[in-house]
C-alpha cells in the first residue's frame, strides 16, 4: 500500500493533529525558539563580561543558566520537526520572531544585566504561554509537557534573578 504524500513528495503526517493546528504550534514554537536562544546568547555575553564586587556569582550563575538554554534549544527545535516544519536557525529569523531585545552593545553594570536577565526569563515565560491554548485545542500532550518544562525553568529562574535585585 502507498503511502499518501504531502508537500513536495514528502510522505503526510498522521499524528492525530490537524496540519492546520501543526502550523500555528510549530510557528508558535519557533518564537519560543528565537526568544530561548536570543537569552541564551545574551546570558553568555553577561557572562563573559560581568564586573564588579559580585562577579564570581553571576559568572558562575550565568554559566549555569547560559548552559541550560543551550540544552533547551534543541528540544524545542525538534519537536518542531516532529511536527512537520522547519526550525528556524539563523541570526535574521530570530531577530524577526524573538520578542527579546538584543543585548546592548557595551556590557551593562552587573545588576543591570541582572534586571534585563529577569525580563528576558519573563518574556521567555509568557512566549511560552502564549502556546498552550493551541496546544490545548489540538491536544498535544508532548508540547504541553515541553512548554510546562520551559516555564518552571524561566519562572524559577526570574525570581532568582529578582532576587538579587532586592535590597
Amino acid at each position: 500500500m502507498a503511502k499518501k504524500s504531502g508537500a513536495a513528495g514528502a510522505p503526510r503526517i498522521d499524528i492525530g493533529i490537524a496540519d492546520k493546528d501543526r502550523a500555528a504550534i510549530a510557528a508558535g514554537l519557533s518564537k519560543l525558539l528565537a526568544d530561548t536562544y536570543t537569552l541564551y546568547l545574551t546570558t553568555h555575553n553577561f557572562h563573559w563580561n560581568v564586573t564588579g564586587p559580585m562577579f564570581n556569582t553571576l559568572h558562575a550563575m550565568f554559566m549555569a543558566q547560559y548552559t541550560e538554554l543551550w540544552n533547551a534549544v534543541d528540544p524545542i527545535a525538534e519537536r518542531i520537526r516532529a511536527l512537520g516544519h522547519v526550525a528556524p536557525g539563523s541570526y535574521a529569523q530570530y531577530g524577526k520572531l524573538s520578542s527579546i531585545k538584543d543585548a546592548p552593545a557595551a556590557p551593562p553594570k552587573a545588576l543591570e544585566m541582572v534586571r534585563i536577565l529577569v525580563e528576558g526569563h519573563e518574556a521567555v515565560a509568557r512566549t511560552a504561554r502564549s502556546v498552550f491554548p493551541l496546544v490545548d485545542k489540538a491536544d498535544d500532550q508532548p508540547t504541553a509537557d515541553l512548554l510546562t518544562q520551559r516555564l518552571d525553568v524561566h519562572e524559577k529562574t526570574a525570581w532568582m534573578l529578582r532576587s538579587l535585585l532586592e535590597g
